[in-house]
């Protein structure tokens, strides 16, 4: 067995999904790639995503209180990362993606984007760099080829999955959730 070492504080996660975050920015609507997104809730479904005070984006969540979450395809890679690394307020990103709207009306889901997660925001807390906006999940839109039994089928979607400044897809299934545990024998 190896020793540990100490490595400092840091917000350190060994894998987080990219996805795009969708809002209306003075009418427009723009993404910005972020992967510090996650599940906030089950009742009611809520989900959470940390942005910069300084992105153009944000902009749009505090000017509508709606913004979406976009789970990108692993085939998605070059778009995905040009909206994380250009601003809107230089560049106009409208024409990236195809935009329509759901029930609210007010945040963009990105059409080629296999899950649009339509949120209205809920609340949002000063973690210090970032404001973590926190959604009620209105809706969820997915492409048809992307579920099974009702539920978005990650083997369809192939999200794309953030590590330490690199893009990976999902690899192979290693175990069953709330089940395989039942295995082990102390």
């Amino acid at each position: 067995m190896t020793g540990k070492i100490t490595l400092g504080p840091m917000p350190y996660m060994s894998v987080m999904p990219a996805v795009l975050v969708g809002s209306n920015v003075k009418g427009k609507p723009n993404y910005m790639t972020a992967a510090w997104a996650t599940v906030a809730s089950m009742a009611p479904p809520m989900v959470c995503v940390a942005i910069n005070k300084v992105r153009y984006t944000a902009q749009g969540i505090e000017e509508n209180k709606t913004f979406s979450l976009n789970v990108t395809s692993s085939n998605q890679v070059i778009e995905t990362d040009y909206c994380g690394i250009t601003s809107g307020s230089n560049k106009d990103k409208s024409g990236v993606f195809t935009s329509f709207y759901g029930k609210l009306g007010t945040a963009p889901l990105a059409q080629e984007c296999p899950v649009n997660i339509e949120c209205k925001l809920f609340s949002s807390v000063d973690c210090g760099s970032h404001l973590l906006y926190i959604g009620e999940v209105i809706e969820i839109h997915a492409d048809e080829n992307s579920v099974t039994d009702g539920k978005p089928d990650i083997r369809k979607i192939n999200p794309i999955v953030y590590a330490q400044a690199t893009y990976f897809d999902v690899g192979a299934e290693t175990g069953k959730a709330f089940s395989d545990g039942k295995k082990f024998q102390q």
